[in-house]
């Protein structure tokens, strides 16, 4: 018998845009996509973040004005109540994700602990 597994995994993928956590993302991203404010600043946030990642995997070293303008955006991130809910829904989301990597994982790590 043939199992085909990217049925089982669209069927996760309903699922998964299904669960609370999935939903307050999507929420809380348009509660910030509403706030003119909010939206601009953690476009900036994201711009920098993603600026110096790709920085850091080019190997090249980032300057301190950068690393201090980052962290000052950062800080304004934080301070934003509408931000600061949408990266606590995110990181939720993210340990459901987590959680899902564990369990697909978990026959690999059965295989090799067998050794």
């Amino acid at each position: 018998m043939t199992v085909n597994i990217y049925d089982d995994l669209n069927n996760l993928e309903a699922a998964f845009r299904k669960t609370t956590e999935f939903t307050d993302v999507l929420q809380t991203v348009e509660e910030v996509k509403a706030d003119n404010e909010a939206l601009e600043l953690f476009k900036g946030f994201r711009k920098i973040q993603l600026t110096l990642q790709e920085k850091q995997m080019a190997g090249e070293e980032m300057v301190p004005e950068e690393l201090e303008h980052a962290q000052k955006t950062a800080q304004l991130a934080q301070q934003n109540p509408k931000i600061m809910k949408m990266l606590e829904a995110e990181m939720k989301l993210s340990g459901v994700i987590d959680e899902v990597n564990r369990v697909l994982m978990k026959p690999v790590q059965e295989i090799y602990e067998t050794i």
